[in-house]
């Protein structure tokens, strides 16, 4: 638990409602993740991360927040995050929560008030009230879209509910109108409600959208090629005009000046897409965010090329700056690894919903990216289930589904639901043990009882062991905390070995093979294997596809 943990920290990220539900209700409350901390300690991790906990309309799964000061009804208040972040604390568990700064609830006192009044007031000063183009204002003042898809501007209307030939921005969803951070009141408020929170023992914050805060003077258009739909459909480019500005840096050293005025200093980690490894790194200066999340390893694809590729440019970009690299496999956001690599191996592309690819070879896959991942320098993150080998939940009805950017794209995206279905704890029905009642806001399908906690406890080989042995081993051993590595080389095409350096305490080899033929590699004992039946003859190991390792040097 030293200042520094968060350089080679494990941290488990909670979706609040999908996580423990403790009343009965069907939805996940801060009382039930209380009851799952023994078994968070117990599987070895470092920090817990909850995604929003506020009061919200929950138009975006808690995205959209109406007040950062309290917590929703649903999950309880602020005495019971009090009481979670002790009992956390004495378990040896760090917690972080999320923040939302670049938007709030259409249902947040700002919003409300600037609704009372017109276009031009003081009230909408915190937000971006442009007008707009055309006779009378009647089109969007630019080009820009939203992430969810469609313009990202909605008009202003009048007390008669008529346009008023203004319109406000939402990058998101039009429930989510953007904070003007230009506006000294929204860079105070923010910094007030940091120490809110800080002043009750929370460690840190997961910074959403932390690209987006300042946008261009004058709103220029952006120019997309024909065709794209939504706002992060290409690649982050240079010179956009709503990310990545340079003034959003001002604001995080703001930040970073209000937790190091805390002992032990608290901790941010960034949601960031950047245009390069220079831009990226820019947000880990010394005195901005202490880390930041690593999607181009998230998303890259089974391929051992290209993952190398990641792990060296994740390295090098973050030593630009002294920082850590994180990796991270699975989030709110994306669907589940097992169903990426599943897809990927049966040729499928990631958005196809015809079939659930080969589902055999992407549990061997995920199982095997996990523990590698976990190998590498650096923090790591797990998303709730993940420790299960849970699959996406593909087979949702679009009657049950209720992520914003799936209506708003007629179906077309809002896949994220499938991730978000509660996790099993038991495998008895209904509901799996996630809550009292039996009940689940999202329906669970009818193999989650296999998978649950309680079933995987009896095994010796399910994902859970695998990632307890995993984890006890990363702390136990220093070359897996804070070792260096270096590349292996191999003669067997899409073939990974990397070691680890221990210094006098011993290296440790760790190796994935995402080829199409078993390999052999060179190392003494078994430490931890994603499969059974993977021995070490004298020599070495013969690691079959789909599969990786721990070995002693």
């Amino acid at each position: 638990m030293t200042a520094d943990w968060w350089r080679s920290a494990v941290i488990y990220q909670i979706y609040p409602k999908s996580f423990a539900d403790a009343n009965g209700d069907g939805i996940g409350d801060v009382a039930g993740i209380r009851t799952r901390l023994a078994y968070l300690a117990d599987l070895g991790v470092d920090a817990v991360w909850v995604s929003p906990w506020y009061r919200s309309p929950d138009r975006d799964g808690g995205y959209d927040v109406e007040d950062f000061r309290q917590i929703d009804p649903r999950f309880g208040d602020v005495a019971d995050v009090e009481a979670l972040i002790r009992d956390a604390h004495k378990l040896g568990l760090r917690v972080i929560a999320d923040i939302v700064p670049n938007h709030v609830s259409d249902q947040h006192p700002w919003i409300r008030a600037a609704l009372a009044t017109a276009p031009g007031s003081a009230e909408w000063s915190l937000f971006h009230a442009v007008a707009g183009r055309g006779h009378g204002g009647a089109e969007p003042p630019n080009d820009w879209l939203s992430v969810f898809g469609g313009s990202a501007w909605d008009p202003i209307l009048n007390a008669a509910g008529q346009p008023t030939g203004f319109w406000y921005l939402h990058l998101f969803d039009a429930t989510q109108p953007d904070l003007n951070w230009e506006h000294a009141a929204v860079r105070a408020e923010f910094e007030d409600i940091l120490r809110f929170w800080f002043d009750r023992g929370l460690d840190g914050f997961r910074i959403d959208v932390a690209t987006s805060l300042i946008k261009a003077p004058g709103y220029p258009d952006e120019h997309r090629a024909a065709g794209v739909e939504a706002g992060l459909s290409l690649e982050v480019v240079e010179g956009q005009p709503q990310w990545n500005r340079p003034g959003v840096h001002e604001i995080w050293r703001a930040w970073r000046r209000v937790a190091d005025q805390y002992d032990p200093p608290r901790v941010f980690v960034g949601e960031v897409w950047a245009d390069s490894p220079a831009g990226l790194a820019a947000y880990l200066r010394p005195d901005e965010l202490h880390t930041v999340f690593n999607f181009d390893y998230m998303m890259c694809p089974w391929d051992a090329d290209r993952l190398r590729a990641v792990v060296d440019a994740s390295l090098s970009t973050a030593g630009l700056v002294g920082a850590p690299a994180t990796w991270v496999l699975e989030s709110h956001d994306k669907p589940r690894v097992r169903t990426r690599f599943a897809l990927d191996a049966a040729g499928m592309d990631i958005n196809d919903r015809s079939g659930p690819g080969d589902d055999v070879r992407g549990a061997l896959r995920g199982r095997a990216a996990t523990l590698f991942m976990l190998g590498l320098p650096g923090s790591a993150y797990l998303y709730q289930g993940q420790e299960l080998g849970l699959r996406e939940v593909w087979e949702l009805p679009a009657s049950v589904r209720q992520d914003p950017a799936f209506a708003r794209t007629l179906g077309a995206d809002g896949l994220r639901d499938g991730c978000r279905v509660p996790i099993p704890w038991t495998d008895e029905d209904p509901g799996c043990g996630f809550g009292p009642a039996g009940m689940s806001w999202l329906p669970m399908p009818s193999d989650w009882g296999a998978m649950s906690v309680a079933r995987q406890d009896r095994s010796p080989v399910g994902v859970l062991a695998l990632v307890r042995r995993a984890l006890r081993l990363r702390r136990a051993e220093p070359a897996l905390r804070e070792g260096p590595m270096v590349w292996v080389a191999q003669e067997d095409r899409g073939v990974l070995v990397l070691r680890r350096d221990g210094g006098g305490a011993g290296d440790i080899l760790v190796a994935m093979n995402c080829g199409e033929h078993p390999a052999h590699i060179a190392g003494g004992e078994i430490l931890v294997a994603s499969a059974a039946g993977i021995h070490a003859p004298d020599g070495g190991v013969l690691l079959p596809p789909d599969t990786a390792v721990w070995l002693r040097a």
